[in-house]
């Protein structure tokens, strides 16, 4: 549906996926923007003279956004197949998966990290590198579509969080200096997602901490049918846990986080809610801010069957 010229599937392309889908018993999954749009509105930008990574948002509105998801909803109840919309960023989007899930259709929406806790002023800095790595697709929106996503996300419009993760250093997004249809896509987010969910989510009394469960894992694993195997803690499971102090606070920074990455779009991000201790498999693989994990350990999840289309 986006990435025109590259990965984009038309209507014939994604009615066949869906079609497909259905007879395999799989979840589609779609990255709603629509591609032709985006593409004419980046010509544009491009003929004022907008080369920055504010042509980015600029290009691809939150109703393009809509359009895309309300389109994908509808096809994929004309095919009768379950559908999960990744990466909600605008509520134009989320107002679409609201009426179909009103109307009983099996329709899925995942907010992730940026969406719900940025806005997308960053992305109008002066400086290259500091706007560029906040620029992502759908993009981060204005203000407004965070708060109302949270919303939406605390009542049950929404399921659950995901990350979108696809981080790149300063380096690799410069490569778009001169034209920002040349930056490459992608914010991170794995790490920081239990720490700013329960921020923004459980301090400010938006969810309760039960929910905060379902919807960073319980949810997530029933959604791919690993459950009880993940999200649970039950005899059988995988002891997959973490423990969070609710009282300890936490600062995110690119020099204190644990990857490789030169940049953060959380930078300076201050809140309650530490993880302390991560146990994956029963093993304590992170203590005292020291990483224990063992190389070699993991097993292959046979859940359930995706497909995803762009």
């Amino acid at each position: 549906m986006a990435y025109k010229e590259f990965i984009m599937v038309n209507d014939e392309l994604l009615l066949q996926g869906f079609k497909k889908c259905k007879s395999l018993g799989a979840l589609a999954m779609v990255h709603a923007e629509n591609g032709d749009a985006v593409y004419a509105g980046q010509q544009k930008m491009i003929e004022l003279g907008i080369t920055g990574p504010e042509g980015h948002p600029l290009s691809r509105p939150p109703m393009l956004e809509g359009e895309a998801t309300s389109r994908a909803i509808r096809l994929a109840d004309f095919v009768n197949t379950p559908l999960y919309v990744v990466h909600v960023m605008s509520i134009d989007a989320m107002e679409e998966i609201a009426k179909a899930r009103k109307s009983g259709q099996r329709v899925i929406g995942e907010p992730i990290v940026s969406g719900l806790a940025l806005d997308d002023s960053w992305l109008w800095h002066p400086d290259f590198t500091t706007a560029a790595k906040y620029l992502m697709s759908p993009p981060i929106r204005s203000k407004g579509h965070d708060k109302a996503l949270q919303s939406a996300l605390a009542t049950g419009v929404l399921q659950l969080v995901g990350t979108d993760h696809c981080a790149w250093n300063s380096t690799q997004k410069a490569r778009g200096v001169d034209d920002f249809r040349q930056i490459i896509n992608g914010v991170n987010g794995i790490e920081e997602r239990m720490h700013v969910v329960w921020d923004i989510m459980v301090e400010s009394g938006q969810i309760s901490v039960t929910d905060y469960v379902r919807v960073t894992s319980t949810e997530c694993a029933r959604i791919f049918n690993i459950y009880p195997r993940k999200g649970a803690i039950l005899p059988g499971s995988d002891a997959d846990i973490i423990i969070l102090n609710p009282n300890s606070s936490f600062e995110i920074t690119a020099k204190s986080h644990h990857s490789r990455l030169d940049t953060n779009v959380y930078e300076g991000w201050k809140g309650k809610g530490k993880i302390e201790v991560t146990i994956a498999g029963g093993r304590v693989v992170w203590e005292n801010n020291e990483l224990k994990v063992v190389p070699g350990n993991g097993r292959i999840h046979t859940g359930c069957l995706l497909l995803v289309i762009c």
